[in-house]
């Protein structure tokens, strides 16, 4: 065992490096070898450590399995052109980490606890991060409640984990999206802006429905009429419309994606027009049917910037040109791409060396 900083470290004596075949890795399916975890207990956190990646050991009573109370983020490290590893935004995420732990009436997490934490373990487990073209290290924290109590109030005690995957890309193909007008994602005043483990359970049935029609994914519609474009279940989404950006506000009932935040200011670099606003599906099947919908395209951490080929609904289809044809969205792509491996500048300083 060896501490850095404040970090105490106990290195695995079996890593499982050797077993990848990182020219075939399913997302998530495939952990490095350590994670951080800190309790916090008793009004405080606890010294964190960085241990050897595996299960913990938990009663039936464990507050977050009855109540819910689970929050996470997603984010990724890189190499850059000297090979050397980097991560993206990582503020941003510390950031609505705890947005999302003060709804969930969770403990704020701190700074050197999150993004020390983080870097050590990124510098720990180096060699986890994939030198394969579209491969990154995908980095999960995560924080439940972890007190042994039944009733229905906030945890009085909490467990901080960060782990990571090495991963390619998520949607190996271009997405398609299933429109529902009977399910709802969010409604004003939920937990829609936080990324908490609930909105996603609530979210299958709808993503089944577009499974069983031939679809990846759900696009959400909002709670209250039904009509307005919100995001889709990976990730948010972005319209080109008769030449201009067109992405749904943050009402708070969306998800505050570090990666959308990211996509605005490329397209503002770029000269291209960008409204943040309300967004009727109706709206959009009327510049597809005056052929005015350039281009659609998701924006998330694990989605990067994917193209939308196809949207669905009870209603009829919309068919959308090829990646080949778009400009928009294979451009930011590159971009983002170029930036986050250190070959094009950084002129926003999103780029943090570990």
């Amino acid at each position: 065992m060896a501490t850095v900083g404040e970090i105490k470290v106990t290195r695995t004596t079996a890593s499982r490096l050797s077993e990848v075949d990182f020219d075939n890795i399913a997302f998530g399916r495939v952990f490095s070898d350590h994670m951080l975890v800190a309790d916090y207990r008793d009004g405080a956190w606890q010294s964190p450590e960085i241990v050897p990646y595996g299960a913990f050991q938990l009663t039936p009573a464990t507050t977050t399995l009855h109540y819910g109370q689970s929050i996470f983020e997603g984010m990724k490290a890189y190499r850059n052109a000297d090979g050397k590893p980097v991560l993206f935004r990582p503020r941003e995420n510390f950031e609505r980490m705890n947005r999302s732990a003060e709804r969930m009436v969770m403990p704020a997490i701190p700074e050197s606890l999150f993004l020390d934490g983080l870097k050590e373990l990124v510098r720990i487990d180096v060699d986890w991060i994939p030198t394969q073209e579209d491969s990154s290290l995908y980095i999960r924290p995560l924080m439940f409640a972890n007190d042994d109590f039944i009733g229905v109030q906030p945890s009085g005690a909490y467990k901080f984990v960060i782990f990571t995957c090495p991963v390619g890309n998520y949607y190996s193909e271009p997405v398609k999206l299933w429109v529902t007008r009977e399910f709802i994602r969010a409604a004003p005043g939920g937990t829609g802006e936080a990324k908490t483990a609930g909105n996603y359970a609530a979210s299958y049935y709808a993503a089944e429905e577009a499974k069983e029609n031939g679809y990846h994914n759900v696009l959400w519609l909002d709670g209250n009429e039904h009509r307005y474009v919100e995001e889709c279940g990976t990730m948010n989404v972005f319209f080109i419309i008769d030449g201009v950006a067109v992405t749904p506000e943050l009402s708070g009932t969306i998800l505050r994606g570090v990666t959308r935040d990211s996509v605005i200011k490329l397209l503002d670099d770029m000269d291209i027009e960008v409204q943040a606003r309300r967004v009727s599906i109706e709206e959009v099947q009327k510049a597809y049917d005056t052929g005015k919908l350039d281009e659609v395209f998701g924006a998330g951490t694990a989605a990067t910037v994917s193209p939308v080929i196809e949207i669905g609904s009870h209603e009829g289809v919309m068919r959308l040109r090829p990646d080949e044809e778009r400009t928009v969205g294979p451009a930011l792509l590159k971009r983002l791409t170029d930036i986050r491996h250190g070959v094009a500048e950084d002129k926003f300083g999103w780029v943090v060396p570990v």
